[in-house]
């Protein structure tokens, strides 16, 4: 039986970055040409990541309304005009079904006010309740190199440790100024997992060179957050000891640092999976995304 059954996906931003193209469509809905053929919205693929890797229920966490445009998308049959044009191309009608079939798994959470990453998770407590579950951001597309998806890799890993998971990936030390990174010990019978031992957000390279250099890495390479997450329900209590105590970043509640709060008060884990992901929440990385997806 998979011990993960939820997954959150935080959908609550502006998108402001992709303006002026996100005044009119939700960053979630730009348009990914999956490896199937069939053009969708970003978010389909990131719950198909979810769904595709064992997940039963998803919560979206939106803006106030946000949900409507959700709903919509996944809730609403087909049009009788349209579904009779369509009715000849048995292909569509399976991608019209599984919509639906994906909108009966899926809840929807609000988030009041853009209190950050941390505070978006934390909105989706009393759904989770008490069971460890899948975290993804909802700008990210993922892309396994093997046959195993990027989420089910670190699913399969959660049973050997019953501890929260980030997934990681190796980064030069150029760009850690993007990136949560890790340091951590290796656990000698699992390959590719660490025991983390920090956890810090978009370091400098001086404190990275001190403080998060792990045995077996490159020179100059460094394990990195991959935007997927197995979190124990304790991670709650962990942002809610940030809020309480207004431990703020960059003025947001931050999920990094109540992350290693838990690290510290039951341990964590890292797993570095074999994928790649794509942001796309900016239109540079929008418009690579695109482009290594359909090349691939």
């Amino acid at each position: 039986m998979n011990l993960i059954r939820k997954a959150v996906i935080p959908a609550a931003g502006y998108g402001t970055r992709l303006y002026p193209a996100s005044k009119s469509v939700k960053k979630e809905f730009f348009p990914i040409v999956d490896k199937d053929g069939y053009a969708k919205p970003a978010i389909q693929l990131i719950i198909e990541e979810a769904v595709e890797s064992g997940i039963q229920e998803v919560c979206l966490i939106v803006q106030p309304d946000g949900g409507i445009d959700f709903e919509r998308y996944f809730k609403e049959p087909l049009p009788h005009d349209l579904k009779q044009r369509l009715s000849k191309s048995p292909e569509i009608m399976k991608q019209s079904e599984k919509l639906l079939d994906l909108g009966r798994r899926i809840s929807y959470v609000v988030q009041d006010e853009q209190k950050g990453f941390g505070h978006a998770v934390y909105c989706a407590k009393d759904w989770v309740g008490n069971e460890p579950f899948l975290l993804m951001l909802g700008d990210h597309i993922y892309e396994s190199h093997t046959e195993i998806r990027c989420a089910q890799q670190i699913i399969q890993i959660f049973p050997e440790v019953r501890r929260s998971i980030s997934a990681v990936m190796k980064r030069p030390e150029e760009v850690l100024h993007l990136y949560g990174t890790i340091s951590g010990k290796s656990i000698p019978h699992i390959p590719r997992l660490y025991e983390v031992t920090e956890l810090k957000e978009k370091p400098t390279i001086e404190y990275a060179i001190g403080n998060l250099t792990i045995e077996g890495l490159a020179a100059g390479e460094y394990l990195c957050i991959f935007g997927q997450y197995i979190l124990t329900p304790n991670i709650f209590d962990c942002i809610q000891y940030h809020i309480d105590h207004e431990i703020l970043e960059r003025g947001e509640i931050q999920l990094t640092n109540a992350l290693d709060l838990l690290r510290q008060e039951e341990g964590y884990y890292a797993y570095e999976t074999e994928g790649e992901y794509y942001d796309i929440g900016t239109p540079e990385a929008y418009a690579r995304a695109v482009g290594s997806l359909i090349n691939d």
